[in-house]
C-alpha cells in the first residue's frame, strides 16, 4: 500500500477511523445474526478492533500531544469500507470485511516505515499480523455462509451443544 502522499497525522486518524467502523460493523453484525458462535466471532472481532484503536490513539497523542483528536468524516486513506445494511446478505458483508482486512494488513505493514522505533514497528507488524488473524477467521466463516447462507434462521441452536 503507497502512503508517500499522505502526513502521519492523517494516516493515524485514517487508522483510527478504521478500527472504529469495523468496530462498529462486527457488533452490528453481531446483533444482526442469531447463531451463536458466529456472534461469539463477531464480538470477539469488535474487541480486537476497539484494542488496535486504543494503541493507535496511544501514538497519536505520543506525536502530536497538544493536538485534539478529531476523527475525519471520512477517511482521505483510500481504504475499503463495508456496508452492514440489512437488505444485503451476510455473505457479501464478510467479503467485503475480509477486504478491509487484508487492505488493513496492508496499511499497518507499510505504516511501519513511518516510524524509527523498533519498539512501535514490531508492534505495528504485530498489529498487521492481527489483521491478517481477522481476516483467516472471517474466511471460515465465509465458507460455513455460502454453504449455509441462511442456516441460522433454520436451525439457531444448530451450536449450543448436546
Amino acid at each position: 500500500m503507497e502512503l508517500e502522499n499522505f502526513d502521519l497525522k492523517t494516516l493515524l486518524l485514517a487508522a483510527i477511523k478504521s478500527e472504529v467502523e469495523s468496530k462498529d460493523v462486527y457488533e452490528t453484525l453481531a446483533q444482526r445474526v442469531k447463531n451463536s458462535l458466529l456472534k461469539e466471532r463477531l464480538l470477539f472481532l469488535a474487541g480486537e478492533e476497539d484494542k488496535h484503536r486504543a494503541f493507535i490513539e496511544s501514538l497519536y497523542r505520543q506525536n502530536f500531544p497538544d493536538e485534539e483528536l478529531v476523527l475525519p468524516e471520512k477517511s482521505p486513506v483510500p481504504l475499503p469500507e463495508v456496508d452492514p445494511s440489512e437488505d444485503r446478505l451476510l455473505s457479501e458483508i464478510i467479503e467485503d470485511a475480509m477486504r478491509a482486512e487484508f487492505a488493513a494488513k496492508e496499511f499497518y505493514e507499510a505504516l511501519k516505515s513511518r516510524f524509527e522505533e523498533e519498539k512501535i514497528q514490531a508492534m505495528l507488524q504485530v498489529l498487521a499480523n492481527m489483521e491478517m488473524g481477522h481476516y483467516q477467521i472471517l474466511s471460515k466463516e465465509l465458507e460455513n455462509l455460502k454453504n449455509f447462507e441462511n442456516y441460522d434462521e433454520y436451525w439457531p441452536m444448530m451450536h449450543v451443544g448436546p
